[in-house]
């Protein structure tokens, strides 16, 4: 007995330092992440943790339905790609081939318009802003320095570093390391100090290093450029011209702060997320609108470093069986791939995924589903079906 009671107030006292550490070295955020995960079942940040943060609504306006193709969910996906979404927890996925929804389906949970977590596919949205705030005026181009906006930044420092993963800054990518940056961020109450606290400490423009922080300092120059919030931004620029089905959240740092967490965490559905890999695909035009300039799409889908082909402006490049493709991901398998010579858009929004061996830039999933959907239309004579085979939207 007097062991268990010696056991007992030992497990205590540990709590009770641990908790105080916390406090004091300022990693109680912590706490909120026990909460956000652990305590709901999950190791990490899942597909439904908006439900724990504050959010912001980015607003709809007049929904444009996608139209279904003739053809719409007539046949199965693979036994292979099936088993894969079940095993990985895939809960939407869809098939637009020639501007219509060629397939669709969902898990049993989650519906057309269930919102999840899209993580850094966000950071794709964010660079699409830049572009937007460049082609309304509101940002000179994407050489314009930080430092005009903050001037405590390095004058060499510019926008285009930032959208194109080469800033040099100071940031520790790390998802594993629960005192790391990038979970401070998601988990911490007030982003904007810490983004202002970074530094560079190598030349800009020189490699491509992979820094949440990026973007969200490029999320703040947006709010600075524009006058407005990035969620607002989103809504005006995009979520409302181009006919979204249902409002989106994006996640707050906190409700005082009010600052989106910009590298990630827009919570939407699969029909509306795949609008942007068609905004893209038609080079920034949308129902005969230029929403977003041509020239900065083309851009986008092109390597922005000689030694670094599969990154663009905030977009993932890959070239595959001659096939040129550019994507959206996030980090748990959340992908739009869009195959503009094929006219064809594959998303996919799951629980799990998105591991990126060591010695490779792509998901080994990412390939998975190309390989699989491509083998699949071609098993169903899919590949030559034009635009006029689609029936009105619903």
């Amino acid at each position: 007995m007097r062991g268990l009671k010696k056991g007992i107030f030992s497990i205590l006292l540990f709590l009770v330092l641990f908790v105080g550490a916390a406090f004091l070295f300022e990693f109680d955020y912590i706490f909120k992440g026990i909460q956000s995960s652990y305590l709901q079942g999950h190791l990490s940040a899942h597909i439904d943790d908006y439900k724990f943060f504050d959010n912001r609504k980015i607003e709809a306006g007049n929904p444009q339905p996608w139209p279904r193709h003739k053809n719409y969910n007539t046949f199965s996906l693979s036994e292979e790609l099936q088993k894969k979404n079940e095993e990985a927890g895939t809960v939407a996925f869809l098939i637009i081939k020639n501007d219509s929804i060629l397939h669709e389906s969902y898990s049993k949970e989650y519906g057309p318009y269930s919102h999840t977590n899209s993580f850094s596919m966000a950071k794709s949205l964010v660079a699409a802003l830049l572009g937007k705030a460049i082609f309304e005026g509101h940002v000179k181009s994407l050489d314009q320095p930080v430092a005009d906006f903050f001037p405590q930044f390095d004058e060499r420092l510019t926008l285009h570093h930032l959208v194109s993963m080469s800033s040099g800054l100071n940031w520790d990518e790390s998802y594993y390391n629960p005192f790391s940056m990038t979970i401070q961020a998601y988990l911490d109450d007030d982003i904007r100090e810490m983004i202002l606290d970074l530094k560079v400490v190598d030349e800009p423009g020189e490699e491509f290093k992979y820094l949440s922080g990026n973007t969200q300092l490029l999320a703040m120059v947006l709010e600075k450029a524009t006058g407005k919030n990035v969620s607002e931004y989103l809504s005006n620029s995009y979520w409302k011209p181009m006919g979204m089905e249902n409002y989106a959240l994006w996640q707050l740092d906190s409700e005082e702060s009010g600052m989106e967490k910009a590298f990630c965490c827009i919570s939407s559905n699969a029909r509306d997320f795949a609008r942007f890999g068609k905004l893209y695909n038609d080079f920034g035009k949308w129902q005969g609108e230029q929403l977003l300039d041509s020239a900065y799409v083309a851009a986008s889908i092109r390597p922005q470093l000689e030694d670094y082909p599969h990154y663009g402006l905030g977009i993932w490049l890959e070239e595959y069986m001659g096939q040129e493709v550019f994507y959206l991901r996030g980090i748990l398998g959340q992908y739009v791939i869009v195959l503009p010579q094929k006219d064809l858009i594959i998303v996919r929004l799951g629980h799990e995924g998105g591991e990126v061996p060591e010695d490779k830039e792509h998901p080994n999933d990412f390939y998975f589903y190309l390989e699989e959907v491509l083998n699949t239309l071609q098993v169903h004579d899919q590949e030559n079906l034009t635009p006029q085979s689609a029936v009105p939207g619903y």
